[in-house]
């Protein structure tokens, strides 16, 4: 949606300075706050505070220690997310302000069917190329054509893999998944025979090593706001190891289901109840023992039919519960995989049972780069009839099709900057991508793709793609499944550009279920059928929503379009939403088209008149100040300085998608502040930012701007946002 328009300049305010000298001040985080006075109230907010601005003096100095390499990268100083390599660092874990910047926003988003319901399953295990490459970067990177994923409502678990002992999932993975009501699992792994002493360190003892070891994995999750652990020992266990594999799993899967809602601890086919390691491609008399000691069972690759018939003896009522393995890169005898792996996904399903899809990255790592999404589309296409969705169950229901990456950056149709950038957080819902044919002869047609050559908000938009035929006047695609209780009044709506010469008009549609006692209004019935409607655009909005739709209808910049909706609803379950395309009246003839969508916003209209989330108490710790080089070997340059810190600030995440962080450099200017990047958190690194240095005895000043964006989608007005001036000067003679 196109915000209102927002004043540049900033509402006064008194401040206290706090002043920041040395080494040990240069450290000072939330706990060592400057003092504040909120801002003077305006007549307009009585009810609430206003935000609070706090300023800090810095003297300029090069000498710091350098940052734990574990939490930073060692050439930016940009954070990044961490495994856990050994026992020893594994019980010794606490968590830590570091810590902070890889815990996950939300837990996963309401969906239906629940993870906990017997249909079979699909899981994905993410293995590519040891782990931790570019989406170890918390904050996002500027990395040309990564990889990415973007079919989430097909999945219904993803597994990070790595081969670290503990591997914690990267939070840019973990809030993509959560987004799309995808649970996510971080990896236990034990391999050869140095994971054979680290198994006999914590599971030949009693059972004080390993509840240590389980109790750990449980904070780990919890603090992180992952859901859970797949197991996999990889290495033979001593008969006391062994012995103790189970109990060991029932203690985690306990603990984990008490501290993780929907929490999951899956087990590896590997392992016999002897100890022998040897992979046995299905559950059996010799593995099961591991089974029915936790919530899941992921097999290995090598099997044929005749396992999976067998299978049917061993499980019971816990069918969905056995996770077939398909290694998509097809290593050893297996069945499918690469462009045939659907062969595999048919045998599974026929029985009935849950499919692992270990590596689908094969589509990156083994093809042309430069044809990845056409890839990537066809090999999930190919897999889709045999993948059943899941739909959202919460509002507000708002994306802009974004996939975390791009070759710019833009905000609400205005470019914000250039370059590509990969930031799987800000990845934004994703829809049902497909190719549909209308039933007939008729030929009419429609394509959805992803698209990078153009933006409303983020990096990306959905291109559309069809043609209607002479004797259709009307189609739509369904874009997403819902199932939501409505509330009683509903705002909708869609931002979109038509390319071209193109007449036809673009709506949004939705189905609703429970017909007998769903009542709607301001809407027209499309196909009585289908029961699904299309509602009338809104004129005029009602004055509460004026501050939101005060541009719907009219032309935005770049060429798009917007349509709001507003629809009054009673007894009521949302169902599909789809978007619809007419042709124009009058009108004989084949009507192709080209239409890229922006943006979609489904919200319950009460949640716009709840106040704006605030961004509160913003302070910095870990200055970092270098001279600023033109290019690596270059001699410093006088006149620029680069500066690293760390931002804190206090804001209700329940109420936020994220943060977007901007600053000012010098005195605030009439014109818009630098946008930085995003936030997923209550904190932002700040990484080499160049400022003008500073001439003995004058200060220089930059200000940060912490932007809240509520989960309606919204723009918060810059009065709200959090605000923090650092004040900087060169050090006196005599070093006071």
């Amino acid at each position: 949606m196109e915000p209102a328009a927002v004043a540049a300049t900033r509402g006064s305010s008194r401040r206290r300075e706090r002043r920041l000298q040395g080494p040990a001040a240069r450290e000072a985080g939330p706990e060592n706050r400057p003092e504040r006075t909120p801002k003077r109230r305006r007549p307009e907010r009585r009810m609430e505070e206003e935000p609070e601005e706090a300023v800090f003096r810095e003297v300029v100095t090069f000498t710091s220690d350098p940052l734990p390499v574990r939490y930073y990268d060692k050439d930016t100083t940009s954070p990044i997310s961490c495994y856990l390599s050994s026992l020893e660092a594994l019980l010794a874990w606490m968590p830590s302000m570091e810590d902070g910047f890889n815990v996950a926003l939300e837990p996963p988003a309401c969906r239906q069917p629940p993870l906990s319901s017997r249909r079979p399953r699909t899981l994905l295990c993410h293995d590519m190329m040891g782990g931790y490459l570019d989406d170890r970067f918390i904050q996002g990177s500027e990395t040309q054509n990564p990889y990415t994923f973007y079919h989430w409502q097909y999945i219904d678990i993803f597994v990070y893999f790595s081969h670290q002992l503990v591997t914690i999932p990267p939070v840019g993975w973990t809030n993509a998944a959560h987004r799309h009501g995808v649970c996510v699992l971080g990896t236990f792994i034990t391999e050869w025979n140095e994971g054979g002493k680290l198994c006999e360190a914590f599971l030949a003892g009693d059972e004080r090593s390993y509840r240590a070891v389980a109790d750990q994995l449980v904070r780990i999750a919890q603090f992180f706001r992952f859901d859970g652990w797949l197991i996999n020992i990889e290495n033979s266990l001593s008969l006391a190891a062994v012995r103790n594999t189970p109990p060991f799993l029932q203690y985690l899967t306990a603990e984990l289901h008490r501290a993780v809602p929907g929490g999951l601890v899956l087990w590896y086919d590997s392992v016999l109840h002897s100890g022998q390691l040897k992979w046995q491609n299905e559950l059996n008399e010799n593995n099961r023992t591991f089974f029915e000691a936790c919530d899941g069972f992921f097999t290995n690759y090598n099997w044929r039919e005749e396992h999976l018939e067998r299978m049917l003896t061993q499980v019971g009522e816990r069918r969905t519960d056995v996770y077939v393995g398909v290694d998509v890169f097809a290593r050893g005898n297996v069945v499918g995989g690469r462009f045939d792996t659907n062969k595999s996904l048919e045998l599974i399903r026929k029985h009935g049972f849950s499919a692992a899809l270990f590596a689908p990255g094969w589509v990156y790592e083994c093809l042309e780069k430069s044809s990845f999404f056409q890839n990537q589309d066809r090999f999930w296409s190919l897999l889709g009839p045999y993948l059943p969705t899941h739909s959202i169950c919460s509002l507000p229901f708002v994306t802009s099709f974004c996939l975390g990456l791009g070759t710019r950056r833009v905000c609400y149709g205005q470019e914000a900057a250039l370059g590509p950038w990969y930031h799987p957080s800000a990845q934004e819902l994703q829809p049902l991508f497909g190719e549909h044919q209308l039933q007939g002869d008729g030929g009419g047609w429609v394509k959805t793709h992803c698209c990078l050559a153009d933006a409303w908000h983020g990096g990306s938009s959905l291109l559309i793609r069809g043609a209607i035929p002479p004797e259709v006047g009307h189609m739509a695609v369904r874009l997403f499944s819902l199932q939501v209780p409505a509330p009683p009044k509903l705002f909708l709506s869609v931002v979109y550009k038509l390319e071209g010469t193109s007449a036809v008009t673009v709506a949004l549609e939705l189905s609703t279920g429970d017909a007998g006692s769903c009542h709607v209004g301001n809407i027209s019935v499309l196909n009585d059928t289908s029961l699904r409607y299309s509602s009338r655009p809104l004129r005029v909005p009602p004055t509460k929503l004026a501050r939101w739709a005060g541009r719907c209808g009219q032309p935005l910049s770049g060429g798009w379009v917007q349509r709001c909706y507003e629809v009054n609803l009673k007894g009521c379950v949302l169902g599909d939403l789809f978007i619809s395309f007419s042709r124009p009246p009058g009108s004989r003839q084949e009507e192709t088209f080209i239409c890229r969508l922006g943006e979609i916003q489904v919200v319950d209209a009460k949640s716009l008149l709840s106040p704006l989330p605030q961004v509160r108490t913003v302070t910095m710790s870990l200055i970092r100040w270098q001279p600023a080089t033109s290019e690596p070997g270059a001699h410093p340059t006088p006149a620029h300085l680069r500066l690293s810190c760390t931002l804190h600030w206090a804001c209700p995440l329940p109420q936020v998608r994220c943060f977007r962080v901007h600053c000012w450099r010098g005195p605030p200017a009439a014109e818009k502040p630098t946008f930085l990047g995003l936030a997923f958190t209550n904190q932002y690194r700040v990484v080499d930012l160049e400022v003008a240095a500073v001439q003995p005895g004058r200060d220089n000043r930059v200000e940060f701007l912490v932007q809240p964006v509520p989960r309606e989608g919204f723009l918060v007005p810059q009065a709200e946002w959090g605000q923090a001036t650092l004040i900087y000067s060169s050090p006196t003679q005599d070093g006071l």
